[in-house]
């Protein structure tokens, strides 16, 4: 395949509501994140998170965040999509201080991609399904942002 296409399929912003250590572990500093609720808005699709979601973060011992996350979105006509993705969020020692330490860093500065998966019964939504999604992640103080493009 001489190249990949993508199209902008929704924009995702998530609402954190504290971190629940569990430390470290034979694979890194581990601890899940609760996601108290988000909108996500693209061309095809609308809606909010659902609270209840989590993200089991990882940080690794060279200095990469993995993150394993699981979501329900209830579109705007109700219906009920799974979303999961896994990512790696790294850069340079200073910049993901900030980062981490909750300022605004120009996303630019890191690496903050994602591999998204999605599920549903809605068949309005069924396209979902078939689909995988990649994206671009930046952490602003007041919670994850998502680019999410579908891979044509």
């Amino acid at each position: 395949m001489a190249e990949i296409r993508t199209t902008h399929l929704m924009t995702l912003k998530l609402a954190v509501n504290g971190m629940q250590p569990i430390g470290e572990t034979p694979a890194g500093v581990r601890r899940i994140g609760l996601v108290a609720g988000g909108t996500f808005e693209g061309p095809r699709l609308r809606g909010t998170v659902l609270p209840g979601g989590a993200d089991w973060i990882i940080g690794r011992p060279d200095g990469v965040t993995t993150l394993d996350v699981r979501l329900v979105l209830e579109t705007h006509d109700k219906a009920t999509i799974g979303l999961t993705y896994r990512g790696l969020r790294h850069g340079p020692a200073d910049v993901m201080a900030k980062v981490n330490g909750g300022e605004y860093v120009d996303p630019s500065l890191y690496y903050f991609r994602t591999v998204v998966n999605f599920e549903t019964a809605a068949p309005q939504y069924a396209w979902l399904n078939k689909v995988f999604g990649i994206g671009t992640g930046s952490r602003p103080p007041e919670g994850p942002v998502y680019d999410i493009f579908e891979v044509l």
